[in-house]
């Protein structure tokens, strides 16, 4: 009877192991359940979408083909665009094609490379935007320093560091969600995979798994954040000392960064950082991350530097030129 029983036991255990992996695919819920709503959504984000990819090519091809452009700045400006391109395209285009299926399905291992691909490409744009900051401080702060600090072996490590803590951050985080059980609820409520949704789905206590998230992303956040904050009031208390004419270009560039930097990490501080989720915040601020602050970037840096003004001035005759002369 013992030896019955115990078998039995076994078997419910093994049963239960077989149950906890069950999960193949999870649901997305959305942004709405109305399909008058979603037809509106799907034209706004097709539009939003097509901004960002023409928007943020257009700044790529600017800086590559304008000569004036080939300075560090525009290096890692470029480069924070195309990152900004990769991060939307992550989610956007699922989300909108999304919008006319009745079931909203993304498999277990296509969650998993969202959540990766989303955290690889969010590392990365933290570390590009310290460098922004820090090219900045050099180009203002030291100016007579700056072509001998900011050169090009330097912008070339700072885009492998960039690369690389993005993909370390990316491996982590990872790394909490690929073993964990998932044997019931597989609803996610959102549009996108991202690892505090997912987490909440785990057939197991995850309080301490939470805390890791915030320990690593939040605090990577946070820690980022400030450190931006305080080198950009340096900036500004270092361009107060100047004279009006020298300093009018450097806060034009400066507050174009300074909005950027908002925009970038003020939702991530309240997804990642915030011990208090806010339910009714959760979508608005996955939309503002994932759309509307990739689409904001490349319109802030065009509308606010006149040198890109210039030089996307200048691309438009010789576009024209070149179709005349065709």
């Amino acid at each position: 009877m013992k030896k019955v029983t115990a078998e039995a036991i076994s078997w419910n255990e093994s049963t239960s192991e077989t149950n906890n992996s069950m999960v193949t695919e999870f649901i997305f819920l959305g942004l709405s359940d109305s399909q008058g709503l979603q037809t509106f959504l799907f034209m706004l984000f097709f539009v939003f979408y097509g901004g960002i990819v023409f928007g943020n090519l257009l700044i790529v091809i600017t800086v590559v083909s304008d000569s004036h452009l080939h300075s560090p700045m525009y290096f890692l400006l470029a480069n924070l665009s195309l990152i900004d391109l990769s991060l939307s395209s992550v989610t956007a285009p699922k989300m909108i094609t999304d919008f006319f299926s009745q079931r909203k399905v993304i498999s277990f291992k296509g969650c998993l490379v969202q959540i990766f691909l989303l955290h690889f490409f969010g590392g990365s744009e933290m570390v590009i935007l310290i460098a922004m900051g820090f090219d900045r401080y050099i180009a203002i702060c030291k100016p007579l320093h700056y072509t001998t600090i900011m050169c090009g072996n330097a912008c070339v490590g700072i885009m492998a560091v960039a690369w690389g803590i993005g993909f370390l951050h990316s491996v982590s985080q990872l790394a909490f969600a690929v073993h964990l059980p998932f044997c019931g609820p597989n609803e996610v409520d959102s549009f996108y995979c991202d690892l505090p949704r997912v987490i909440k789905l785990a057939c197991t206590d995850t309080y301490r798994l939470d805390i890791m998230v915030i320990a690593n992303s939040g605090v990577l956040t946070v820690c980022s954040f400030v450190l931006l904050i305080i080198s950009y009031t340096i900036i500004l208390m270092t361009i107060q000392h100047r004279p009006l004419d020298k300093s009018s270009k450097a806060l034009s560039t400066l507050t174009a960064h300074i909005t950027v930097v908002l925009l970038f990490f003020g939702p991530c501080v309240f997804i990642y950082a915030w011990p208090f989720p806010i339910k009714s915040l959760d979508k608005f601020l996955a939309v503002f991350y994932s759309v509307i602050t990739p689409l904001l970037n490349p319109i802030i840096y065009t509308l606010r530097n006149k040198d890109m003004k210039t030089a996307i001035r200048q691309l438009r005759k010789w576009d024209a030129h070149s179709s005349v002369k065709f």
